[in-house]
């Protein structure tokens, strides 16, 4: 049957082509296109001649056959290939399901990430209980001054001493031998500035939980040393602030990248600032050494810190502060 089809389309495209090139091709009413590299037969050139007589009438009669014909056929073929279409659409929506949602996605893990607010800020994930009461907590320590004239504040100096040197008698309060720890004058009460009571709480943590870094650093015992060195205890200092910056703790919730993955740290250690906070004074320390600087380029050392530990922190298999690089830095030999 199908055979036999073909046999007649082609018998009625060879007589229209054969009365069409008798008529002289003049005044044509319809026009298709014929192209020899493609599978099937069209034509390309004006179909009917201008004539009137009864072979005229026939020949169109013979056109409109043939056009119901290829017409059929077109709406097979096009039917055919909406058929292909729909299932070629399906597979690839079938496809792109599984990467797009599949576990370990990239738009899985786009979605755990913080969305981003108005002024290109970073909105941070709802906080449980206990990460609201610890942030609760580092803010309100950030936000006592050092205060010279307080009993407690006075007695956290001397526990500094006691940690630093335990072999040496306590100095007063006010003495030259607090130089030798790294504070500018004969009081260090002067030194703290914008850094805070929290800055001594942070020299305490690092000497009492990381001992060996701690006396690594104020003794300068790694490495080869500049002829000006930083001093230890207000470059101490300097890093508490600089931290506080970084995680953007002043503000009412942190929205930083690196405030972000804070947040996530005080879920399970209440302590995450002090540990950080030792973490980057040996990172500082590994970047004075690297950049051979000396006492005029701390700033631009503790800039270069701050932001390799933003990096560090921004890292994608960072959950909890043992995972970033420079934590084993605490403890090289």
């Amino acid at each position: 049957g199908l055979i036999r089809w073909y046999i007649l389309v082609y018998k009625m495209a060879s007589a229209t082509l054969r009365r069409r090139l008798h008529h002289g091709d003049i005044d044509g009413r319809k026009f298709e296109r014929y192209d020899a590299t493609t599978d099937s037969d069209t034509l390309s050139e004006p179909l009917l001649g201008s004539s009137s007589s009864n072979d005229s009438k026939a020949v169109y009669n013979e056109e409109r056959t043939l056009e119901d014909i290829w017409e059929e056929e077109r709406k097979k073929q096009q039917s055919h290939w909406t058929l292909i279409f729909s299932q070629l659409i399906a597979q690839w929506a079938q496809w792109i399901a599984k990467v797009v949602f599949g576990s370990g996605s990239l738009f899985g893990r786009f979605l755990s990430l913080p969305h981003i607010g108005s002024g290109g800020r970073l909105l941070p994930p709802p906080l449980s209980l206990l990460q609201e009461e610890r942030l609760r907590n580092i803010k309100r320590r950030i936000e006592i001054p050092f205060d010279g004239s307080r009993m407690e504040h006075q007695d956290a100096l001397r526990q500094l001493w006691r940690l630093a040197y335990p072999q040496r008698e306590l100095p007063p309060l006010k003495s030259e031998l607090w130089k030798e720890m790294g504070w500018q004058g004969t009081d260090p009460s002067t030194d703290f500035r914008g850094g805070g009571y929290v800055s001594l709480e942070n020299l305490i943590f690092f000497a009492k939980t990381y001992p060996e870094s701690f006396q690594r650093l104020l003794h300068k015992q790694d490495g080869t040393r500049a002829e000006w060195e930083y001093p230890f205890a207000v470059a101490g200092i300097n890093i508490s602030f600089m931290l506080a910056q970084m995680l953007d703790l002043q503000s009412g919730k942190p929205s930083t990248v690196a405030g972000i993955r804070f947040l996530e740290f005080l879920e399970e250690d209440e302590m995450a600032f002090d540990n950080l906070y030792c973490i980057a004074f040996q990172m500082m320390d590994a970047q004075w050494l690297a950049k051979r600087a000396s006492y005029m380029e701390f700033n631009e050392v503790l800039k270069s810190t701050r932001t390799q530990l933003e990096r560090e922190l921004a890292l994608d298999d960072v959950s909890s502060i043992r995972d970033l690089p420079a934590f084993n830095l605490l403890y090289k030999k």
